[in-house]
């Protein structure tokens, strides 16, 4: 019999214990829980190393208290502290990052569609309410390690409009950021790694005022008038940060 293993992970001990023996009782499920985010990444990099990967991970939506409606950001698999901040998302998508055979279920106190949505583009194959029954559960489990993608059917019509709004937003971000000179591209990229006009002119052999010139200039190309907002409109245009070690990160893997 081919065993099925899954990792439940949730802050709240009662549930995730509850939900952890109710899936051991069934004959092909190996079932492990993790309270926190960082205990999850440790226990998919331990099972890794041992040759005994998870195939499943059923994600607390609300990890680490996530607030309704944030958009998180993507985390590393490696987190060193036991006390780092990994919400239900961030999670998914550390995992798909690092290791995108595991397939990835968000359990939610109700359905939401933005946040579903959210849950999606990070890598999850699946939403589901925390109070459906374990067949349900069972089926979900079983369907997304045939690639299936499982969402309430109430939920459907709001996700396909919030991903549909996101393309849509993605696409105008792209058009704009490919205005952009070459230069103004790095300085946005420099901008997205969180890096100071200061920090900018020195890793780009630039004055000050060059930057503080560019920065402007991409400012106003992308139509706004913050680096919050640049940085935002960057990231859904698919812009990485530059990598402090030399690289410039994109999304796909592409060097600019």
């Amino acid at each position: 019999m081919v065993r099925i293993r899954v990792l439940v992970v949730d802050d709240h001990r009662i549930f995730a214990e509850s939900l952890a023996a109710a899936l051991a009782a069934e004959p092909d499920v190996d079932v492990s829980a993790a309270g926190s985010g960082p205990a999850a990444l440790r226990c998919l990099e331990r099972a890794a190393a041992e040759g005994r990967r998870f195939d499943v991970l059923l994600v607390d939506a609300d990890l680490g208290g996530n607030a309704p409606g944030a958009r998180p950001a993507a985390v590393p698999v490696r987190e060193g502290k036991e006390d780092g901040l990994v919400d239900g998302i961030s999670l998914v998508a550390g995992v798909r990052s690092g290791q995108p055979g595991v397939r990835t279920v968000v359990l939610a106190e109700k359905d939401d569609p933005r946040r579903a949505a959210l849950a999606l583009q990070a890598g999850a194959s699946g939403w589901v309410a925390k109070d459906c029954s374990l067949s349900r559960l069972l089926t979900v489990i079983r369907g997304v390690l045939r690639d299936e993608t499982h969402l309430p059917p109430a939920l459907l019509t709001g996700v396909l409009r919030e991903l549909t709004a996101a393309r849509k937003h993605r696409t105008e971000s792209e058009r704009l950021v490919e205005s952009l000179t070459p230069r103004e591209r790095e300085v946005l990229q420099c901008m997205v790694a969180g890096l100071g006009r200061k920090a900018v002119a020195e890793r780009l052999f630039l004055s000050p005022h060059t930057v503080r010139t560019h920065m402007q200039n991409v400012l106003g190309k992308l139509g706004v008038h913050s680096t919050l907002a640049a940085v935002a409109l960057a990231r859904r245009a698919g812009v990485g940060p530059v990598d402090l070690t030399g690289n410039v990160v994109e999304r796909g893997g592409q060097l600019a």
